[in-house]
């Protein structure tokens, strides 16, 4: 496997637009497609109290039409250019994803400013829509494994940050054409909303197409988010099975943190691969679990690690116990062996994210949100390969897993560590 120093240096480039958007750009010719991500300031912390999930409506609802096309003749046009696409409701962000042929890359970006600018959102299909969202979130009302997690987050950020971005099914059914509309206003805006292009394009020719396209789109006054404490009550769900999930979260450095590469590793050691210790020690040598994980999930001011072990009734008291040894027992360090196997998982993904125009796109509109700046993979990889098992163990002594939140959900209560109380 070649190193991350031995694959095509690429240059990031940024342009602002006078109204405060950013387009970050990171070209080459080593490839035939090309991708975006195009990132709106307009999250589920946005929606209001008595209208979680008006976000996430507004997400569908912009794709039922948009510019000069209705709803059949947008997705028409978007399948003609083969365009891959995806979207998504953040904490902070709405994001739009979408990739294809190079040759194809400007005709879609057409139809996405159309799309975040000016979509129909015809009041005739707003039903639809909501039936959309409601179907969403059945589904994970359905899933105990998602159901416990969306628990788990709320009772461990604080509000609104911990929120589900589906909402909640009073607030999606209460939701109103003008409250999509007025919602559409405020969050969909130039000031905070970042475009990333990877992939076989001219950098001087896309400035001046996304010039085209954005420079008059108008800002608008941000509203501060007020916050407020965690959910807080019964750490368990009751869910007649005879299966029990799991959580445990305790807070973590946020990506523009200068330790977050350290304090990510250190999850990684803890959860990736086959190796890892969650996997070790809970599921294979004791069968505890059939599934077991933990990753650290960063939002721009705040992060917190997730853990999750799905099991059985009868196994879920043991489960807990040891897997939550497990995590306080990283705070004693990690061995080389065990940084070792996991720097290559890490320049693996590197070097498969370089050859993907997509993963790139995101990555680098990422990278801007979180640190107003793009790292090259290059500069990644040199971080990687700088990082030490001292550098790591000197991050955990000063910065041990503390200040745990669970959640369970399952048949019957489980006794939590005295260490919560």
């Amino acid at each position: 496997m070649p190193s991350v120093s031995q694959v095509e240096l690429r240059t990031a480039r940024t342009h602002q637009l006078a109204n405060g958007m950013v387009l970050v750009g990171e070209p080459t010719d080593a490839v035939e497609s090309a991708a975006f991500s195009l990132l709106v300031p307009s999250g589920y912390s946005t929606d209001p109290a008595e209208r979680l999930g008006l976000s996430s409506l507004l997400c569908d609802m912009v794709l039922r039409g948009a510019g000069s096309r209705d709803s059949r003749t947008l997705i028409n046009d978007l399948e003609i250019l083969g365009v891959e696409r995806g979207e998504s409701v953040g904490a902070s962000q709405t994001s739009f994803s979408a990739a294809t042929v190079a040759s194809n890359l400007y005709d879609a970006l057409d139809i996405y400013a159309d799309i975040v600018r000016r979509p129909l959102l015809p009041e005739e299909q707003l039903d639809a829509g909501k039936l959309v969202c409601l179907q969403e979130l059945h589904g994970a009302d359905d899933e105990p494994s998602q159901k416990l997690m969306i628990a788990l987050r709320r009772r461990s950020y604080p509000s609104p940050w911990g929120r589900s971005s589906m909402g909640t099914e009073a607030g999606i059914n209460a939701s109103t054409s003008d409250e999509v509309n007025d919602h559409l206003l405020q969050g969909y805006r130039p000031n905070g909303a970042i475009l990333g292009v990877a992939g076989n394009f001219d950098w001087q020719q896309l400035v001046g197409r996304v010039e085209s396209l954005f420079a008059d789109w108008q800002t608008t006054e941000v509203v501060a988010i007020e916050e407020s404490a965690p959910e807080s009550g019964e750490a368990h769900t009751h869910y007649d099975s005879n299966q029990c999930h799991v959580g445990i979260a305790f807070p973590s450095v946020p990506y523009r943190d200068p330790d977050y590469l350290r304090a990510w590793a250190a999850v990684g050691v803890l959860s990736g691969g086959m190796s890892s210790r969650l996997f070790t020690e809970v599921r294979e040598k004791r069968g505890l679990c059939y599934t077991v994980s933990a990753s650290l999930q960063t939002q721009r001011e705040r992060a917190r690690v997730l853990c999750y072990a799905g099991t059985t009734a009868e196994r879920a008291q043991e489960t807990l116990d040891v897997t939550f040894a497990e995590i306080v027992k990283l705070g004693e360090g990690v061995l080389d062996n065990e940084l070792n196997r996991l720097k290559a998982r890490i320049k693996s993904g590197l070097i498969m994210q370089q050859e993907s125009t997509s993963a790139r796109s995101g990555s680098i509109a990422r990278d801007w949100y979180h640190l107003e700046r793009v790292r090259s993979l290059e500069e990644v990889g040199k971080l990687v390969d700088e990082l030490t098992g001292e550098a790591i163990n000197e991050y955990l002594q000063a910065h041990p897993p503390s200040g745990f939140t669970f959640a369970t959900l399952g048949p019957a209560a489980l006794e939590l560590p005295k260490i919560a109380n």
